[in-house]
């Protein structure tokens, strides 16, 4: 008991001398955030098409769901003399018209309400489409321009006994085979929001094994879903700089060494949106990205 009542004054001076502080916080410019990255598996129907926008608000509010006036997708081969120019013909391209799946989800898809099928058939989704995302909201018109990037399967997923910095990880290890004779990038999404962004500079055509260390130990009986994804250079920098700006974060309060940017450009004021560049108003732009990749994905049972 009288340690109880030793500790009681201290308790009782700690609460006192707790006080509110008002923290004077800049005003946040609000940007378009476009979640546009389509996953496709080969073997489905069907390209799945679902775009997120949402908006983004002050430090302490998640970004809100946003509604668009408009939102297409335009797909096709492009001429080989002429590659701003895509051929719409059928077998060779069209046009899917997107429609929010439920109002104020900020969630668009191909629209169901339309007498054509707007849904993307997975004949498209080979490489040397291009895509172009267009949408409009709030009098403003915002473009971005991809093309389809395959990807490789996993060959392997083990989970092993290493660590790297402390016991709370947990290791997985990875076994893939590089395409040969070819550029290619991927990015590994390790679920529980983790991405790994990796190019085959050094393992061109190679089996390729490495280690991914988990921060927080997880616990037997969990489920990994890992999934790769094809890329091409410029979806694997923007993944690239995302993980390095996540890992050097150092809390709400600190500023961002950059802010990264996608491929979605605001196109309202441009001659011509082929270009997708805004070099002339570096200030207008939305945030996310869109890209149409091939996914492989195993799971792991954590032991």
């Amino acid at each position: 008991m009288k340690k109880i009542l030793y500790f009681l004054p201290l308790l009782f001076v700690m609460i006192s001398c707790e006080d509110v502080i008002d923290v004077d916080l800049p005003p946040t410019e609000s940007r378009l955030v476009v979640n546009g990255v389509l996953r496709v598996d080969v073997t489905e129907e069907f390209i799945p098409v679902e775009i997120r926008v949402t908006e983004t608000s002050d430090f302490f509010s998640g970004n809100e769901p946003t509604e668009l006036e408009s939102a297409i997708i335009i797909y096709g081969t492009p001429d080989p003399d002429a590659p701003e120019i895509l051929d719409l013909s059928p077998g060779n391209g069209g046009t899917s018209s997107l429609a929010e799946v439920n109002p104020g989800s900020g969630i668009y898809v191909p629209d169901p309400t339309f007498d054509e099928d707007q849904r993307i058939g997975i004949e498209f989704a080979r490489p040397g489409i291009v895509f172009i995302l267009i949408i409009e909201r709030e009098g403003r018109r915002f473009a971005a321009r991809t093309t389809f990037a395959p990807s490789i399967p996993i060959d392997n997923i083990e989970q092993g006994t290493e660590t790297l910095f402390d016991d709370d990880e947990t290791e997985v290890i990875i076994t893939v085979t590089d395409n040969p004779d070819q550029e290619n990038f991927y990015v590994f999404d390790f679920d529980f929001g983790e991405f790994l962004a990796l190019d085959d500079q050094f393992i061109d055509g190679q089996e390729f094994q490495f280690s991914y260390f988990y921060d927080n130990e997880l616990e037997p009986g969990d489920t990994a879903e890992i999934s790769i994804l094809g890329a091409d250079r410029e979806f694997f920098n923007y993944i690239d700089l995302i993980v390095e700006q996540t890992e050097d974060n150092g809390g709400v309060f600190e500023t961002p060494a950059a802010t990264v940017r996608g491929n979605v450009f605001d196109v309202t004021d441009l001659d011509n949106i082929d270009v997708f560049d805004n070099v002339d108003q570096p200030e207008l732009f939305a945030l996310g990205y869109f890209a149409v990749v091939q996914e492989f994905k195993e799971s792991i049972t954590i032991e």
